[in-house]
């Protein structure tokens, strides 16, 4: 049975998540694997007899490097979501000019002031005069 194009896309999008979920694991694995070699080579006390870190303070960057990569290319999608959806392209906006343009418009605002009594039954109630 052949594969189709859109199996491999979606094969291909799986593991691109797998391997982005198994970033700090796979930081772990290599430091397992070539622990001799960090030590010896990569770790930022090896010319210093007495500290004794074993490679971790080269684990402990890398970790930090992974976790703020990972961040920002959080917010880096997060980003790209909003400007898809602000920029949504599927139905185009289209200025129309109107076929004829119409002469002044009598614009009449209708305003009772507050302060001026509105039925005769406030004119004859009051607050009494002192």
């Amino acid at each position: 049975m052949k594969a189709s194009g859109k199996q491999w896309i979606t094969l291909g999008f799986v593991l691109l998540m797998l391997v982005k979920a198994w970033v700090i694991p796979l930081v772990y694995l290599d430091y397992e694997l070539r622990k001799e070699y960090i030590i010896a080579n990569l770790c930022v006390n090896r010319d210093n007899p007495i500290v004794v870190c074993e490679g971790k303070c080269y684990l402990a960057e890398k970790i930090v490097e992974a976790k703020k990569q990972d961040e920002r290319r959080a917010e880096q999608t997060f980003m790209a979501s909003l400007l898809f959806q602000a920029m949504d392209t599927s139905t185009p906006f289209i200025f129309n000019s109107p076929d004829r343009f119409e002469g002044r418009l009598a614009v009449t605002f209708d305003y009772i002031s507050p302060f001026l009594s509105r039925t005769v039954a406030a004119d004859i109630f009051h607050p009494p005069l002192t």
